[in-house]
This record gives structure tokens, C-alpha cells and sequence, in this order.
């Protein structure tokens, strides 16, 4: 559960500031008393618009969170959704928890509150918090992002304990995860004009998915289909790319918006067959993708489109495309479980203790 524990670990360990917030509100935070190396932009779209300068700015905070890194944790913790509410209280996009926010509580949008369920004051609180965990661990060596990550979820006290990643599973597992989002989430690298344009080779699962979905052509289309043997072997469109990259040991989320940070983002014209393409009903938010097809090359894909249809070849160019993920097992492994009742199941903050450790 994201901002729960840790928070109350430093406290107890003497190991948070007094004056620190205040500090870092100003944007005078540097935990290596050094200045900030250019920070990383978001990818387009892989965060809601009304949300990308926010990221943007409170991502830049401090040397050792960046704006990718930042939306990689929310999106983690809720799904980029102001109204989260976990069953053990933690709240808002953020996740905190009651007794947690007034310490690191901030006035992100300037209205004069510090409202947890505000997109903007939990945005910039996360990012208050993250830099209050990098100045508690500034004199451990490595690197600083994954400690301060290990520091989120485990604890500062179990960083400094094993002076670096402590080795839980859960924290280990937390820190490549959100490492692995953060580098979906982030803007490519402009090519430099003139340099020579690098193609790759179809992956295996790649070519997997796609032999998989070319057997299930002429399939009729069923709402929420799976492709079982009771349902007739049918599927709906995110039920479609679910199988076919299980068939190749790669496990999506079963709805097509949580695929679609299943892997780094690609550009229409970089698009090659084995690409998740999506398509929704706003384009500046990826909470509204509502189809998902595979990329097979020439502008088309295979999907499954609508009730009444059967799973086919269809155009990808259309009003509603949104983009395209290079799916890679890595990716699809970082990202969070969404529970029965639409809530992100996550292992988010002060849970990575090894419960052998006293």
C-alpha cells in the first residue's frame, strides 16, 4: 500500500527533518548538495494531459526521483485515480494514509489546501515524500534511485540497516518494477538529423502472439470472452491479446488500458508486427482505451471488434488510435494487479519488511 509505513519508520529512527517540507516546497532540496542533471520527460499519453506538467514539475524535485520514476509510482499505486481508496484507508492517487499526509502534506495547485483526494496536492506530495526518503538515505552508497525506492517500500531504517536494496523479495521485486514503468513512461531520446534509423528483429513472442492470433481468425467476437472451451473459444479484444502472449509465457493485465504500459511506447512510424496497438475515446488520457489488436504490419492489426463481428484484419489508422506498446516480459511483470472491484492491488509503500527480520 503506497506512503503507509515508512513515513513512521523514519519518524521513529529520528531520521526525518523537522524543517525538511518547508524546505523542499521552496525547490531548494538536494540531497547531494550538488545542482540537478536534466531530468527525463514523460512519454506522450502515457499519463492523463491534465496531468503531464504536474509530473513534469514535481518530478524534477530532487536529484533522485524523476518525472517518469514519479508517475511510474502513482500509476503503481492507483492507476493515476484521485478517489483510490485501499481497504486499510490509505487514500487518494497518492495512497496516504491519514496519519501519514499531515507530514508531508503539500499545496500543489496553489488553491491554498492540502487536500489528499486533489490530484495536484497528491502529485506533489508524493514527490515531497520520495525527497524526504533520499535526504534520510543521502550518505548510503549505490544507487540513489533504487535505495530511495527500497526506502518507499521497505523503510529508510532497512536501507540503512543493509546499506543499500535490502534483500527482500518484495523490495527487490518493487524497485526493478517501478524502474522497469519509469523507462515505459519515458519521453525516447530525439534522433540526432541524418543518423541511421536502427530496425530490429521480430522477437520470438513477437511471432508468437501473432501465429496465436492467426488461429483464432473467423472466431465470432463474445463480450468478456476468454476463448475457453465453454465460450466457444471466443474472446473480446483485450481477452484476445491476453491469450495470445500467454501462449508465448508473457501475463497481461486482462483489461486493454492496463496493457497498454506493458512495455515502452512506439511511434507510428516505428510501429513493427507484434505491437500492441490502442485506440480510446480521449485522447489526452490513456484511462479511456477501450479496444487493444496486435500489430501485424502494412497498417493493419488482428482484433477482435465488436459484438457481432468475428476476430479479423482491420486498419489501425482510424480517429480513435491512441498508440502503440512494445510488449516485453519485464514490462508486462512491472505492472500493478487490479482487484475484483477496479482498485489497484499494490505493494506499495513500508510493505517489503522480511517478516523474519526483527
Amino acid at each position: 500500500m503506497v506512503l503507509r509505513k515508512a513515513g513512521a519508520a523514519a519518524a521513529a529512527t529520528g531520521l526525518v527533518g523537522v524543517g525538511f517540507v518547508g524546505v523542499v516546497v521552496l525547490g531548494t532540496f538536494a540531497a547531494s548538495g550538488t545542482p540537478q542533471a536534466v531530468q527525463p520527460k514523460l512519454a506522450g499519453r502515457t499519463v492523463p494531459a491534465a496531468y503531464q506538467p504536474m509530473f513534469q514539475q514535481w518530478g524534477s524535485l530532487c536529484p533522485e526521483i524523476s518525472p517518469p520514476m514519479l508517475a511510474a509510482q502513482l500509476y503503481q499505486e492507483s492507476g493515476f485515480n484521485p478517489r483510490a481508496q485501499s481497504p486499510v484507508g490509505a487514500q487518494g492517487m497518492a495512497q496516504f494514509m491519514p496519519g501519514t499526509w499531515p507530514g508531508y502534506a503539500t499545496d500543489g495547485d496553489g488553491d491554498g489546501k492540502k487536500d489528499v483526494w486533489n490530484a495536484a496536492d497528491a502529485i506533489a506530495s508524493a514527490a515531497v515524500y520520495d525527497c524526504a526518503l533520499a535526504k534520510d538515505i543521502a550518505k548510503i552508497p549505490g544507487d540513489r534511485q533504487s535505495n530511495l525506492l527500497a526506502a518507499y517500500n521497505a523503510g529508510p531504517y532497512a536501507v540503512i540497516k543493509y546499506n543499500g536494496v535490502p534483500p527482500y523479495r518484495e523490495t527487490q521485486g518493487y524497485v526493478k518494477n517501478i524502474k522497469t514503468l519509469a523507462a515505459n513512461f519515458t519521453a525516447p531520446a530525439e534522433a540526432s538529423p541524418g543518423a541511421p534509423v536502427v530496425t530490429q528483429a521480430l522477437s520470438p513472442q513477437a511471432s508468437g502472439a501473432i501465429y496465436f492470433a492467426q488461429t483464432t481468425l473467423g472466431t465470432p467476437y463474445l463480450w468478456g470472452g476468454n476463448g475457453t472451451a465453454a465460450e466457444g473459444g471466443r474472446f473480446d479484444c483485450s481477452g484476445l491479446t491476453v491469450a495470445a502472449f500467454k501462449s508465448v509465457g508473457i501475463e497481461l493485465p486482462r483489461v486493454a488500458n492496463d496493457q497498454w504500459n506493458a512495455g515502452p511506447h512506439i511511434e507510428r512510424s516505428q510501429l513493427r508486427p507484434g505491437d500492441l496497438v490502442f485506440f480510446a475515446t480521449d485522447q489526452g488520457d490513456p484511462r479511456s482505451i477501450d479496444h487493444v489488436g496486435i500489430y501485424v504490419g502494412g497498417g493493419y492489426m488482428i482484433n477482435a471488434p465488436h459484438t457481432g463481428a468475428v476476430i479479423r484484419y482491420d486498419k489501425i489508422d482510424r480517429a480513435k488510435y491512441y498508440g502503440a506498446t512494445r510488449v516485453t516480459p519485464d514490462g508486462a511483470l512491472s505492472l500493478p494487479v487490479r482487484q475484483a472491484d477496479g482498485q489497484i492491488a499494490s505493494g506499495g509503500q513500508g510493505t517489503g519488511r522480511d517478516p523474519k527480520d526483527s
